[in-house]
């Protein structure tokens, strides 16, 4: 009952989502397509530190991957768009993988630190090379070359729709993922490492292969936002976007399917929102975070099923 009643809510929110496409204004048409994509890049977040208990600051450099991988594909080689999107998810993978084998022989905060320089060291790589990369003034991919078979990316009603179909994608793996018995082992290892060590599970292996997983959806987050919205720039790469995800996962709730694209709905409003009416918005972000770490810690649907007792939603995966 507990997985039909899952899989029933999240496919709800998908069905919601693609009402959204004929019901919103062009507005909001645009932000949902940009909020689903920057939430397949939380989920993969979420599987390294929501569900492992990987607190990483580098996934940029794993986002980064993904948007270069794509973005310099098609402006250099002039590839198509459907290549460049399996690159990016290719290069997302192959670089978590390679950087998980150095970074995973530490734990804890040193495991956080070297995350981060390693997507510094990235994004300094980028502006190193700018002359291919074109560092901080970016490059913009035209339209021409943001065609997905015969799907127009550079279309707003396409667009939606691709995003939809890659965010739908990515959440029913996900929660296949979760529910599957390596998920339950990525839980046990946040848990309880030593624990699970004992039971004949490798801790490095698990957490590597979590890592690679992570680095396949940030990978797959960063090439379609690249070919979606025409514009790869280092940016985007900066360690501002390994602080978004986490933000957007504690905000939804860590250790949950829908946490994630919560959190980016929610982050991404309260930005807009608080930016129009003042020039603080920075500030309201922050407060409103207090107030989360305050009453919610587990973030909105963490702290729903950490109170299942009373709302009968411990079912929630």
């Amino acid at each position: 009952m507990n997985g039909t009643r899952a899989l029933a809510l999240h496919l709800g929110v998908l069905a919601l989502l693609l009402a959204l496409h004929f019901l919103a204004p062009s507005y909001h048409h645009t932000n949902i397509a940009r909020i689903m994509v920057l939430a397949i890049y939380a989920m993969g977040y979420n599987i390294a530190f929501g569900y492992t208990g990987l607190l990483s600051l580098g996934h940029a450099l794993l986002f980064g991957a993904g948007l270069y991988g794509a973005g310099l594909l098609v402006y250099h080689a002039d590839a198509h768009a459907t290549l460049a999107l399996i690159a990016g998810v290719l290069a997302g993978g192959a670089l978590a993988f390679a950087v998980g084998l150095l970074a995973l022989r530490t734990a804890g905060v040193a495991f956080m630190i070297v995350t981060l320089m390693f997507a510094q060291a990235g994004y300094l790589t980028i502006l190193y090379f700018g002359s291919y990369t074109r560092g901080d003034e970016g490059i913009v991919i035209p339209r021409a070359a943001r065609m997905l078979g015969s799907l127009d990316l550079s279309d707003d009603g396409t667009r939606y729709l691709v995003a939809l179909t890659l965010f739908a994608i990515a959440l029913l793996c996900n929660l296949a993922l979760v529910r599957s018995p390596f998920g339950r082992v990525m839980v046990a290892m946040r848990e309880n490492e030593e624990r699970s060590r004992m039971l004949g599970y490798n801790p490095f292996t698990v957490k590597l292969a979590a890592l690679t997983v992570s680095g396949l959806y940030s990978g797959l987050s960063g090439a379609a936002y690249g070919l979606m919205f025409g514009y790869v720039g280092a940016g985007l790469a900066s360690v501002q976007y390994s602080i978004l995800p986490m933000l957007y996962v504690l905000l939804g709730g860590a250790g949950t399917v829908l946490g994630p694209f919560l959190g980016a709905l929610l982050m991404f409003y309260l930005i807009d929102y608080a930016s129009s009416v003042t020039d603080a918005h920075q500030f309201v972000t922050g407060a409103a975070l207090v107030l989360l770490v305050l009453f919610a810690p587990k973030g909105i649907l963490g702290t729903i099923r950490a109170r299942a007792g009373a709302r009968g939603a411990e079912w929630l995966p």
